[in-house]
């Protein structure tokens, strides 16, 4: 009778055994590989540890540069202004393409359609499950920012609500010297620079490990002064 049991209990040891050996090979990645988590969580974290990591020179390059030009923008002109241009910007270049195409469309007598019909195709709408998965999770942190900030506010507990108090009153004085686009400014030359520097020293401490685990190309060093150079320049601009 031992038999029959320990046969059907031998397919879900071996199918849990051999997921271990399947997420094996995620848990033995690179210093900024993404950790083992969720579907959605990993790739959204993987997501943003090739962004500050520069894994897409392309794409990093990209939105490095949009929220800097972004962020500069706001802090000398106002966000009705900056968003009218954006979208001026915008709308001048599709429909001069629009027209461009519509133009050799009839020259050529061709019938290509409209150009930006793979994309008008798109289906953007939300689904339900998706927007229900998407509020549960805000949810968690709505409920939770009330109770935090009563805790904080009516002193559960003395020793939290000193240390708000001492942060608040050090921030006083950077709100003296930086106002809030100043410090987004900042911390963004400080996200897509700090990282590299700090890899760029595990890899001089630990050549023959670094190789092999970070994969980073040889154009960042130079990518490293250019940035600390620009963080310097803005950050003089932004003081003066």
């Amino acid at each position: 009778m031992a038999e029959p049991s320990a046969a059907t209990q031998s397919p879900s040891i071996s199918s849990s055994y051999s997921g271990a050996e399947a997420s094996a090979p995620g848990s033995s990645g690179s210093p900024g590989a993404c950790p083992a988590l969720g579907t959605k969580s990993c790739s959204s974290s993987c997501a943003v540890h090739d962004l500050i990591f520069w894994r897409d020179v392309k794409k990093t390059g990209f939105v490095f540069a949009t929220t800097l030009i972004m962020l500069l923008s706001l802090a000398a002109f106002s966000v009705i202004s900056v968003v009218s241009y954006l979208i001026l910007a915008l709308l001048s270049v599709t429909i001069s393409f629009r027209i461009y195409k519509s133009v050799i469309q009839a020259v050529q007598k061709s019938e290509e359609g409209h150009p930006f019909k793979s994309y008008l195709d798109v289906d953007i709408t939300l689904s339900s499950e998706a927007f229900h998965n998407y509020m549960n999770a805000a949810m968690v942190h709505i409920n939770t920012a009330p109770k935090l900030i009563i805790c904080l506010f009516l002193v559960e507990d003395l020793v939290d609500s000193l240390k708000l108090a001492v942060f608040m009153w050090l921030m006083t004085y950077v709100g003296a010297v930086f106002n809030g686009i100043t410090l987004l400014i900042l911390a963004e030359l400080l996200i897509f620079s700090v990282p590299i520097s700090i890899v760029e020293k595990i890899q001089a401490k630990l050549p023959g490990i670094a190789k092999k685990k970070c994969r980073i190309s040889t154009w960042k060093p130079e990518m490293q002064q250019l940035l600390k150079h620009h963080l310097i320049v803005i950050t003089s601009l932004l003081v003066l």
